[in-house]
């Protein structure tokens, strides 16, 4: 085990928006109350990877899985052990060496970016999708992936798109009317500036090398724990809240950049099934065993869980459902606080001015 930090940076924690953001302290503040005791991390609902990378912080081994290809591109930036330099020469090698791509057409991209700022961010696209895998292009493939789209600041320049909502991916059809009704046009941006601010931004501070992986799967299939080369004894995640079903079109344009079509999609098949909180349960019930079937004796699981505010189902309910006949044994249940607090899934996902609601905590052990 590597020397870990004694405090949590969170500056490469920010490096991209994502939807299911606990804070950084909550897996953080457990390692360290645990650190004796950990022999491998898991979050099989990995997420923006805030777990992998508490691990990392602290020298911990861990690994991440999730079915979302947004989510394990961001989790692997914040592994990558780079440094800025090489990350602005495998950016500035791109831009000079790759070849023109065919840009996407329509009125949405032609509002959405300048056609000079297109133009590059197809290029790193086009390289990225063909060969992502040194730490440097990982590093940059989650820095593009942060300035795909958000809102123009009041000086310089921050993304590369047009005045956008940072988190959400902005919809081809709203956005152009609302382009047009403002007379928001796209400028050029410089690519590279936005690039090098950000390499020195994340990735300056040194961070703990540890061995950390994610997998890109599905946590219900056996087969993804399979492809986990270490081991573990602590599980600390945060599943979808039951009525989240946005995740896809919600990302669709970062999607697009790792390779997806370039247009909203509107499906759930990368998803939790949500078609009622007893199916639900059963879906999380698949992880939980599989989980299990992976983890050493005696191994601690945490779980954060609340509920949505359209959706008001008992989230304690559906965790005890979800945990019954598994190996996993419920030692204690803690209130967390809310969802603003955090900047948790139903302030990001659920457009209301209503409270957010409670979450909690639940400790389990493997039986």
């Amino acid at each position: 085990m590597k020397t870990p930090q004694t405090e949590p940076n969170s500056v490469l924690n920010g490096i991209c928006p994502y939807f299911t953001m606990f804070p950084l302290s909550f897996p953080y503040e457990i390692l360290c109350e645990h650190k004796s005791t950990v022999r491998g991390v898991l979050d099989p609902f990995c997420g923006r990877g805030t777990t992998i990378y508490a691990a990392r912080m602290l020298g911990m081994d861990s690994a991440g899985i999730d079915s979302n290809p947004v989510a394990t591109a961001i989790s692997r930036a914040k592994i990558a052990c780079t440094t800025p330099s090489d990350i602005i020469d495998a950016a500035e090698r791109i831009l000079k060496t790759e070849p023109a791509v065919d840009c996407p057409t329509g009125e949405f991209w032609k509002w959405a970016y300048s056609r000079n700022t297109l133009k590059e961010v197809c290029k790193l696209r086009s390289a990225l999708l063909r060969d992502a895998r040194s730490p440097a292009r990982r590093a940059l493939l989650g820095i593009v992936l942060g300035a795909l789209h958000g809102p123009r600041p009041k000086k310089g320049q921050s993304y590369l798109s047009n005045q956008c909502t940072r988190t959400f991916a902005p919809k081809p059809a709203y956005s152009v009317k609302y382009w047009k009704r403002n007379q928001l046009h796209p400028v050029d941006v410089d690519v590279m500036e936005i690039i090098r601010c950000r390499a020195n931004r994340y990735y300056t501070s040194e961070c703990p090398d540890s061995k950390s992986e994610v997998i890109c799967g599905d946590s219900r299939r056996g087969s993804s724990y399979r492809a986990v080369k270490g081991s573990y004894n602590w599980i600390i995640t945060s599943p979808p809240y039951y009525g989240m079903r946005t995740y896809i079109p919600d990302q669709w344009l970062r999607l697009w950049f790792l390779g997806a079509p370039a247009k909203v999609v509107y499906h759930n098949k990368l998803q939790v099934n949500h078609r009622s909180p007893n199916e639900f349960a059963d879906e999380l019930k698949k992880v939980w065993v599989n989980s299990a079937d992976s983890a050493h004796k005696n191994c601690r699981m945490v779980i954060r869980y609340g509920s949505i505010n359209d959706r008001k189902k008992d989230p304690i309910g559906i965790i005890k459902r979800s945990l019954d006949g598994t190996p996993w044994v419920i030692e204690t249940i803690k209130q967390a606080g809310n969802a603003s607090g955090g900047k948790r899934q139903s302030e990001y996902f659920v457009r209301t001015n209503s409270p957010a609601m409670c979450e909690y905590d639940i400790w389990a052990r493997k039986n």
